[in-house]
């Protein structure tokens, strides 16, 4: 009989010693595991997780630079900061965001659309930037959400200043307005700069000057309870406020140009020959600024962007209109400048002009002519015939080529966006945008500033205004001067340097400018009644565009026209004309005649400007 081993220790034994082994090195490595990660987190991602334990209870609130100042030339000012209290919210921090709209609407009266606004506004931006429910709250509706606060986690009254225009629509397109910052404007600005911002430049000088007026942000460190309350500072870096500009631009010539033009659209340009500086630019119709700082509601937007009148549209920058008579004088210094006429040079007006072998009648204005006349009459009586013919000895190259001196169709960079160049007409344009042949009879209306050619009033007052200096071509400029945050000192914005025409002979400035002086003083001067009174000569030119074209045997009936086909009326005009200080060019839309509508302007504005009493 066998016997049987009922029990093996030394088989049990290793299988023990095994498994004991193996728990030995499963915890050893688990110790290094653990080791390790305690030595990452320790030593290598030290300052990540130690940032994230503050974050529990240190915040960091941006601090907004506080936006310069715009003035006039005056002192007066045309844009300023005024606190007021907003409803803000930030959406990661708001748990149901439907509801939380749901109840303030209910609180504070906002319609559907301002409810379809914020939530457009919060899916364009990212969940930590605030989103303005509504501004300027009143005294009232801040106190009834205090009362509220505890049932809107992520909402706030929050104390601002937001941008104010205390002159209202009369400085709207030159000095612009600010708005929303948009995800367009986040592609081209600092988002560094801009934490705590919500508003931009968006026309005007508001814009041009952007980064001189929005300034520098700071931030403050503070300390917080689990409520995310505010119990301690730790650390603050102010901001730094923007520069306030000082601006050429005159509030009380600036007001009597837009008074002065009453309801006719057009535009009015002032500038100071000298200087290049622009003491008054205004386009009418205009707007409110106001409307857009806190954002303009969508139907209010589309009355002014669907007006028949355009009010968003700067005709003082933008506006094309063909120059009419205001381009003779410039015609005229192109024929003396050529040798094709000199000052007693004459020509015959029996009414019309004709070309050599052609039929076609090119009229005058004056339908039976102004007879035998020079330079200096066909300019006072701005006889179209004389102009006919010089422009057709000149050829279209060597009037275009002259013009160009002048910068017609090229910017004038002024320091503004968004300027128009306008268009000088040429064969080679011609060819190039319509395919199309130059013909001679379009060499005559260019002539008299019809046609083709497009001028911005801005272009015209730059024009002028050299024409003033004899050939000292100074850009014009808005902003004169201006001063950090804090600083009395002025510091002037470098213009651009002047340059000087070449014109080979001195004495054919005189000759012109003594025409344009006799435009407005004398016995037939198309704008005699401008100088009447005054102490000092003023040189001046009429203008009368038409907008559209009259057939050979159709006679001009403005009683019969709608208002929207009558002429455009232009002046421009510079005084003293043996010293000029101050120059103007005048546009007003479907105003008819430059002599009655325009040149009374200038009038006014002359007295504004040299202190003239008219009585």
């Amino acid at each position: 009989m066998s016997r049987f081993a009922l029990k093996d220790h030394f088989r049990e034994s290793r299988v023990v010693n095994d498994r004991l082994i193996f728990a030995a090195i499963f915890i050893g490595i688990l110790f290094v595991v653990v080791m390790v990660r305690l030595a990452i987190l320790q030593v290598v991602e030290y300052e990540h997780f130690n940032f994230l334990s503050d974050r529990n209870r240190v915040d960091i609130a941006p601090l907004a630079p506080q936006r310069g100042l715009i003035y006039d030339r005056n002192g007066v000012i045309l844009a300023e900061n005024v606190p007021t209290f907003s409803l803000e919210l930030i959406p990661e921090k708001v748990v149901d965001i439907e509801q939380t709209l749901i109840e303030l609407s209910a609180l504070f009266d906002m319609t559907e659309d301002d409810v379809l606004d914020i939530k457009k506004s919060i899916k364009k931006q990212r969940g930590f930037h605030e989103i303005i429910l509504r501004q300027r709250l009143s005294e009232e509706e801040v106190a009834k959400f205090y009362v509220n606060r505890h049932r809107f986690i992520g909402v706030d009254v929050v104390g601002r200043l937001i941008r104010h225009y205390p002159q209202g629509t009369l400085f709207s397109h030159a000095v612009g307005y600010v708005g929303r910052i948009n995800v367009r404007d986040q592609k081209r600005i600092d988002a560094k700069n801009y934490k705590g911002t919500l508003q931009i430049g968006k026309t005007g000088i508001e814009k041009e000057y952007e980064d001189l007026l929005h300034g520098k942000v700071g931030y403050q460190q503070v300390e917080t309870d689990v409520r995310g309350r505010v119990v301690r500072e730790l650390k603050s870096v102010a901001s730094i406020g923007g520069n306030d500009l000082f601006l050429h631009l005159d509030i009380n010539l600036q007001r009597v140009a837009a008074e002065s033009l009453g309801d006719f659209n057009g535009a009015v340009v002032a500038l100071d020959p000298k200087t290049g500086g622009v003491l008054a630019l205004v386009s009418k119709p205009d707007f409110d600024p106001n409307d857009f700082v806190t954002g303009i509601s969508s139907k209010k937007y589309a009355v002014l962007r669907d007006s028949i009148d355009r009010p968003l549209f700067d005709r003082s920058l933008r506006g094309h209109y063909p120059p009419g008579s205001t381009l003779k004088p410039f015609v005229a210094l192109a024929g003396l400048e050529l040798g094709i006429v000199n000052k007693s040079s004459k020509s015959f007006c029996p009414g019309w002009f004709t070309l050599q072998g052609k039929e076609h009648r090119y009229r005058c204005w004056k339908t039976h002519g102004h007879g035998q006349v020079d330079m200096k009459e066909s300019i006072a009586q701005s006889c179209d015939v004389y102009f006919y013919d010089l422009a057709n000895a000149l050829g279209i190259d060597r009037l275009h080529g002259f013009l160009d001196l002048f910068d017609f169709g090229r910017r004038t960079n002024i320091d503004m966006p968004s300027e128009s160049k306008g268009l000088s007409p040429s064969r080679e344009w011609k060819r190039n945008n319509r395919n199309q042949v130059w013909y001679p009879g379009e060499t005559l209306i260019s002539g008299i500033g019809q046609g083709f050619n497009q001028t911005t009033p801005i272009q015209l007052a730059h024009a002028t205004a050299t024409l003033a200096m004899r050939g000292i071509n100074i850009h014009p400029q808005v902003v004169r001067a201006s001063r950090v945050a804090a600083n009395n000192e002025l510091e002037l914005i470098t213009t651009m340097k002047s340059q000087a025409l070449p014109i080979i002979d001195s004495k054919n400035w005189e000759a012109v400018i003594d025409s344009m002086v006799e435009v407005v003083h004398g016995k037939r001067g198309t704008a005699r009644h401008v100088g009447k009174g005054l102490s000092f000569k003023v040189a001046g030119k009429t203008g009368t565009a038409q907008v559209f074209g009259i057939k050979q045997d159709e006679k001009y009936d403005a009683e019969t026209l709608a208002k929207k086909l009558h002429d455009h009326a232009l002046f421009i005009a510079f005084a003293p004309a043996d010293n000029p200080e101050f120059v103007v060019a005048i546009v007003v839309e479907n105003g008819g005649s430059g002599s009655r509508t325009a040149a009374p302007i200038a009038r006014k504005m002359i007295e504004q400007y040299f202190g003239v009493n008219d009585e």
